[in-house]
């Protein structure tokens, strides 16, 4: 709409230019034109001015020019409202990937301001991280492996079928943060009005249950990744674990960055939920106390880990979640011992 404007003005600036500077030549060729076509005979019942020389029509051909200008002008501006769609899709389609549905609804949207920055807190959200601390002995540059490359294209698969989780419905209250090395970073309850994952549409204030339905969701996208290496294990004739912590509690996200912008989320239940992983055991999934009461109301089995050094937050009570009384969708039913579990003696 703004090219087409601009086209419009500079279209009538250009003829109001041209009858001002020639506008004595024009006059002078139909006067001219005039003269020479009342000395012709005209046809018979061709209407004519008595007693003048007039052309019923004497500016046709400019009037024809301008026509055909204008008509070459709205096909070229067809054309480039049609590349300026396509690149609008293309630019949408970039910043989706980049951040969060919801967070690059803000930034393409018409009434954002350029130095407007995007932050939101949250209180009650979950986060997990989850490494895979033997891939660093997995790593290697040697000419066999192509100078590291089979081993950096190796886990990218491992993090593509990570992803691919994300699109499962169950999981659709899930965001995924960041990967940092062989990290995977990902928290549930920042997408609007997931607090339920759909489960509730009610507007009045939502149980227990209700609330922390996502955090419950996060605990079976951990289970699922497991079982998800495990499927790669078997396949590449590997031997990778994963190291897995998750909290919850409130956040604070936001974007930063101007090049590159990058959504984030930051507090302290992302440090404990860090360090959940760090000091966790290689199969394990890693939870203090607070987020192993919450999921116990909805069936997860959990070992007593016990009392652990936390840098920073000194003693705190973990335990290691096993698995769900009742299985999820992508485990098929069936429970699935992962090794260096710890055996649950329950």
């Amino acid at each position: 709409m703004v090219k087409l404007t601009l086209m419009v003005l500079i279209t009538a600036a250009a003829g109001a230019v041209n009858i001002c500077v020639w506008g004595h030549l024009f006059d002078q060729y139909d006067r001219r034109r005039g003269q020479h076509s009342s000395n012709l005979p005209a046809p018979a019942g061709t209407p004519r001015a008595h007693g003048t020389g007039w052309n019923p029509c004497p500016s046709c051909p400019q009037v024809e020019k301008l026509a055909r200008t204008l008509f070459l002008w709205k096909i070229d501006v067809h054309d480039q409202k049609e590349r300026v769609y396509e690149m609008r899709r293309w630019n949408e389609a970039l910043v989706t990937n980049m951040l969060p549905e919801h967070v690059a609804r803000h930034f393409l949207g018409s009434k954002k301001r350029d130095e407007e920055l995007y932050s939101q807190s949250y209180d009650e959200i979950g986060v997990m991280f989850a490494s895979l601390p033997n891939f660093a002995d997995f790593y290697t540059e040697e000419s066999i492996n192509n100078g590291g490359i089979e081993c950096l294209r190796f886990l990218n698969e491992i993090i593509s079928d990570f992803d691919a989780l994300l699109d499962e419905p169950q999981f659709r209250c899930i965001t995924k943060i960041k990967t940092i090395g062989s990290t995977y970073m990902a928290a549930s309850g920042v997408t609007p009005d997931a607090s339920a994952n759909g489960y509730s549409t009610k507007k009045e204030p939502l149980s227990d249950k209700e609330r922390w339905q996502h955090l419950a969701d996060l605990a079976d996208f951990a289970l699922a990744m497991k079982v998800t290496l495990m499927n790669i294990n078997y396949q590449s004739f590997n031997n990778f674990m994963l190291r897995i912590g998750m909290n919850k509690g409130a956040v604070l996200a936001g974007v930063i960055g101007a090049r590159k912008p990058h959504y984030d989320i930051w507090g302290n239940t992302v440090n404990v939920a860090s360090r959940m992983e760090s000091t966790g055991v290689m199969g394990n999934i890693q939870v203090v106390e607070e987020t192993h009461l919450i999921l116990k109301e909805y069936g997860f089995r959990f070992v007593r880990r016990g009392a652990i050094y936390v840098k920073g937050k000194g003693e705190l009570l973990t335990f290691f979640l096993k698995g769900r009384e009742k299985q999820g969708s992508f485990l098929n039913g069936s429970s699935v011992t992962l090794p260096h579990q710890v055996v649950d003696s329950s």
